[in-house]
């Protein structure tokens, strides 16, 4: 199964009718991640038919209102929806205290377990793991500690060769997890029958980085290096260089530029100001660098393949 990832939102700061901030929901081995959660996320999951309750687990990569001013507003539908299962947060040290006091002036405390991750480490480090997943944190350079997102597919078991397995009737279906996991077969006669040639080599595991607010920062490189896709911010072209430093924010071709040092395959480009009217401008100026650039539009699903 391909990664599949749902642009909720990628445009920067305010909100416009045709213009959503930072959100993505991404689908990597039956895990489901919410990513950012500018305003009206909620509503673009509706939008999108992505229910509320496959969401297990937040990303947020820094405090800034268009990448969290969603968040309280889902945390309290789903105390509407009556959730019960837990919902983990991972985000900046600040953000529990920020959702904690509005969750107590207004009296609406959830009804199922709230538990926040907090983070401070400004190396990589790994804050999420299990048997089909690893999640590490990408430190970035914006205006405050602000992290993006590697999500990495750990390596699966071995696909059966079934054409070759049937020709032996001692193989039953009680064997066929031993031989995933890589094990030889031996027949009753003693003969050994190796696992190369009654299974075949998994996949080969993806990933997905998530770059939010950042200036142009290389130190990025060896963290996500030949990741499958990389979700970069573009909140400039080139025309605005020096806004984007001054701002701390990457233009379309300094985001080109990581990919292509990163040896990334496939390059998507979003959190666009509103001052261009034409986002197309930002893929031109990104594939003069890294060819295999796509825009990022609220609604577009990539297949991360």
């Amino acid at each position: 199964m391909s990664l599949k990832l749902t642009i909720l939102g990628c445009h920067s700061a305010s909100p416009r009718v045709n213009a959503h901030p930072t959100s993505q929901f991404l689908e990597i081995k039956n895990h489901n991640f919410l990513i950012d959660c500018g305003e009206g996320t909620q509503v673009q999951l509706r939008r999108y038919s992505i229910k509320f309750s496959k969401i297990k687990h937040i990303f947020i990569s820094h405090l800034h209102g268009d990448h969290i001013f969603g968040l309280v507003g889902l945390i309290s539908t789903f105390r509407l929806l009556n959730r019960e299962s837990e919902l983990h947060i991972y985000a900046p040290k600040g953000l529990k205290e920020i959702i904690t006091l509005q969750l107590k002036l207004s009296n609406s405390w959830t009804n199922y377990p709230l538990l926040f991750h907090e983070l401070t480490s400004k190396k990589s480090e790994l804050i999420f793991e299990d048997e089909k997943v690893e999640v590490y944190t990408i430190p970035l350079n914006h205006r405050i500690y602000t992290n993006g997102f590697l999500f990495k597919e750990k390596i699966g078991e071995r696909k059966l060769k079934m054409e070759n397995i049937h020709k032996y009737d001692e193989i039953k279906i009680c064997d066929y997890q031993n031989l995933k996991n890589g094990r030889d077969f031996m027949l009753e006669d003693g003969t050994v029958l190796e696992n190369k040639n009654l299974t075949t080599d998994p996949s080969k595991p993806k990933s997905y980085a998530f770059c939010s607010d950042t200036s142009y920062f290389p130190e990025i490189v060896p963290i996500i290096k030949n990741t499958t896709c990389l979700y970069h911010e573009t909140t400039f072209l080139n025309d605005r260089e020096k806004l984007a430093l001054k701002t701390k924010h990457s233009t379309a071709l300094q985001a080109a530029n990581i990919a292509k040092q990163a040896n990334i395959k496939q390059l998507i480009i979003g959190h666009y100001s509103g001052r261009y009217k034409n986002i197309n401008d930002f893929e031109t100026e990104a594939k003069q660098v890294f060819k295999n650039t796509l825009l990022g539009e609220a609604g577009k699903v990539f297949e991360i393949k």
